[in-house]
């Protein structure tokens, strides 16, 4: 009932054991009082925060490094509604939060997609109804382009340059409309796009080709709740689901090249053979490359039971959140 958005630091490399791990412990540096669940939050600049709630507002909090403290600093009440804004219970969980400083655009379960500015009021834009069925996630195109992901299979484009309310392509899961949770977009090929779902399919989207996925990869046995490729080494995907694993997607080496020291340390790695997958352009993850014909999977925590909600990477840092309440740093990912 009583939520809150907290800052840590988890210390500095200085602090690192003989065999590597983090010594010392992790330091709330401040915290501050949540309406309503956080369903999903980023940082806009250096110290400001986006957060988006079930109570279909959005607030920015400031975090002011130089007392440790949070203030909220800007909010837009009942971004996401369903009847209207101004009855009690109107409000409609906002589901994803995106930034592209100054620019943030949000969606919700009201199939509505805002798009703010952190210096202004109100929205700059909103598309009342972009969808029927509730969204689920959002991540920038391009700047002006967003990529949304929808409880029906589909995800769609939206120019935000155009004055109408219409997506400029639609793409969809053949067959079953399994929801789709989460998407991102490759880093340096703004063409390729992974999504994943309530079966835990991870699905490779080319959006300059055709409607449906180029390729679909049996991952997780429970719902996908996170997908990402790391943001400067993008041949490594990595993907968290209500089963309680955390899988890291390796297309950056050739398999049979690689010692068999691989299998010891309780990773349990799998690989899958390229061959399956529509061959077209030249990333790992479309090609056909005979180099890069095999995909090498680990579970990051093999023996983890309850569900990992949340994941980020940066450089040889991954964090994540699990339903055990705990958040967990590992410093070492290419160890």
């Amino acid at each position: 009932q009583d939520n809150r958005i907290s800052v840590w630091s988890v210390g500095d490399l200085g602090n690192v054991g003989l065999n590597g791990e983090y010594q010392g412990e992790p330091q709330l540096l401040c915290d501050i009082r949540h309406n309503g669940d956080v369903m999903d939050m980023q940082f806009l600049d250096q110290e400001r925060i986006v957060v988006a709630s079930s109570t279909g507002t959005v607030t920015i909090f400031r975090h002011h490094q130089n007392n440790q403290t949070l203030s909220a600093n800007q909010r837009w009440e009942k971004a996401h509604y369903h009847v209207d804004q101004d009855t009690s219970c109107g409000g409609a969980a906002c589901t994803g939060v995106i930034c592209n400083n100054p620019e943030i655009v949000t969606v919700g379960e009201d199939g509505r997609i805002n798009l703010f500015r952190a210096d202004q009021k109100s929205a700059v834009r909103t598309i009342d109804n972009a969808d029927s069925s509730t969204l689920h996630a959002v991540t920038f195109l391009r700047t002006t382009e967003i990529l949304t992901v929808n409880s029906i299979g589909q995800l769609k484009i939206w120019d935000l340059r155009q004055q109408r309310n219409e997506p400029s392509q639609i793409f969809s899961l053949t067959g079953d409309r399994v929801p789709l949770h989460c998407v991102d977009r490759h880093p340096n090929q703004q063409h390729i796009v992974a999504t994943g779902g309530q079966d835990g399919m991870l699905s490779i989207w080319d959006i300059r080709q055709g409607t449906m996925p180029v390729s679909l990869l049996n991952a997780h046995e429970a719902e996908m709740w996170e997908v990402h490729f790391h943001p400067s080494n993008p041949d490594h995907l990595f993907t968290c689901s209500e089963d309680g694993s955390l899988w890291h997607w390796d297309t950056s080496t050739d398999i049979s090249e690689k010692p068999s020291f691989l299998h010891q340390g309780g990773r349990s790695t799998t690989y899958f053979s390229h061959s399956t997958i529509n061959q077209s352009v030249v990333s790992a993850w479309l090609s056909n490359d005979p180099t890069k014909d095999r995909m090498e999977i680990t579970n990051l925590i093999p023996n983890q039971t309850l569900s990992v909600n949340s994941l980020d990477i940066l450089g040889p840092c991954l964090v994540y959140g699990t339903d055990a309440e705990a958040i967990y740093v590992n410093r070492q990912l290419f160890a």
